[in-house]
């Protein structure tokens, strides 16, 4: 990736401005009170954290973890296959490149609201095989199944992927179950939707950018799925749009911790408690920089709706059901077409008041 082909190009009002407001306020929360023998005997620490997930949610959508148990060699891991892996020849990468037809694996082409992201991805989903609808057609009741591609090299590639799922799998559901709490449901409310979950972790890749100001590693967008757990190097990159101005915000890299964002799922769930916040990666033009993306997302069979328990007379569905599965299909093909039309969002379902 040398000089910046127009296809890379972002709309005039999407560009990024190189001067960077660092976020004041995304919250930090610690983990450790419900991660420690003690939290058992202790519901007053266990209620603190879930107040504080509960005002994040509600505030900005996005928030940052420390404490959070994942074991970090399993992390430095997965960082370091992924390093191996991005700096083979494009041909070695190449050979497990994704298409329509096999969604998973390496690609370098991706696109965001129709402009192409300044990245190379790797794509993988936690269950081996993942069902999901053959299309995005409402009346094709068709599965299929998406299967994992692994490259020859590095050999250790698979290992580190698949154990860093499983930890991070135990931190998201522990997170889904706390923001379960702060709604007023039972911990469990959400474990149901996971049962044959589309979980998928995206390993990201940016290049250093000969103009950073043209140019995103990611346009702005929202996520589809109920929660993202994200691992960001020390150059970071991540923008987030404040609430309550709608200014861009960096999030600045807190060693060893993990950022949060609300997914769209969450959100219709929630009834519109909660948000899902758009997001943005920026490139740097003399440092490459690495993240690593887990998606959590539920079973394709799952009806997103708001959820009985939080709708009432006063407080009305904003949304109606929509296949999560068909949802999801729709979303991918648009990683592979440019189409002349908004790609698939919530408000699409929303109710008029």
């Amino acid at each position: 990736m040398g000089e910046v082909d127009p296809d890379f190009i972002q709309d005039p009002h999407h560009r990024p401005k190189l001067f960077i407001i660092e976020a004041e306020g995304i919250p930090l929360i610690d983990l450790s009170p419900i991660n420690s023998p003690d939290s058992i005997t202790d519901p007053k620490a266990i209620e603190g954290v879930v107040r504080e997930i509960g005002s994040a949610c509600k505030g900005w959508g996005f928030f940052q973890v420390i404490n959070h148990g994942v074991q970090l060699d399993k992390l430095r891991n997965i960082e370091t296959a992924a390093r191996k892996f991005f700096a083979l020849p494009l041909e070695e990468k190449r050979k497990i490149r994704r298409d329509e037809k096999s969604v998973l694996g390496y690609y370098d082409c991706e696109r965001t609201k129709n402009v192409r992201d300044w990245k190379e991805v790797f794509d993988l989903t936690v269950e081996e095989p993942t069902l999901v609808p053959a299309s995005p057609d409402p009346e094709d009741k068709e599965e299929t199944e998406w299967h994992n591609r692994w490259p020859e090299y590095p050999p250790e590639y698979r290992k580190a992927c698949e154990e860093y799922a499983q930890e991070i799998e135990k931190l998201a559901l522990k997170l889904m179950g706390l923001i379960a709490l702060s709604l007023g449901l039972p911990e469990n409310r959400f474990s149901r939707y996971f049962k044959d979950q589309t979980t998928s972790i995206s390993l990201n890749y940016y290049p250093p950018c000969p103009s950073p100001q043209l140019a995103l590693g990611v346009g702005p967008h929202k996520d589809g799925g109920a929660l993202t757990v994200l691992a960001q190097d020390e150059v970071g990159g991540l923008e987030v749009k404040r609430k309550t101005d709608g200014e861009w915000i960096r999030v600045k890299p807190t060693p060893n911790a993990y950022v949060i964002n609300v997914g769209d799922s969450l959100q219709v769930w929630s009834n519109d408690i909660y948000h899902s916040v758009e997001h943005r990666a920026m490139v740097n033009s003399e440092k490459k920089r690495f993240s690593i993306a887990y998606s959590l997302k539920p079973s394709h069979y799952t009806l997103i709706k708001p959820l009985k328990e939080l709708i009432s007379e006063e407080n009305p569905a904003k949304y109606r059901p929509y296949n999560w599965g068909k949802f999801m299909t729709h979303r991918k093909l648009t990683n592979f077409k440019k189409l002349n039309v908004e790609n698939i969002q919530i408000h699409h379902f929303g109710l008029s008041e």
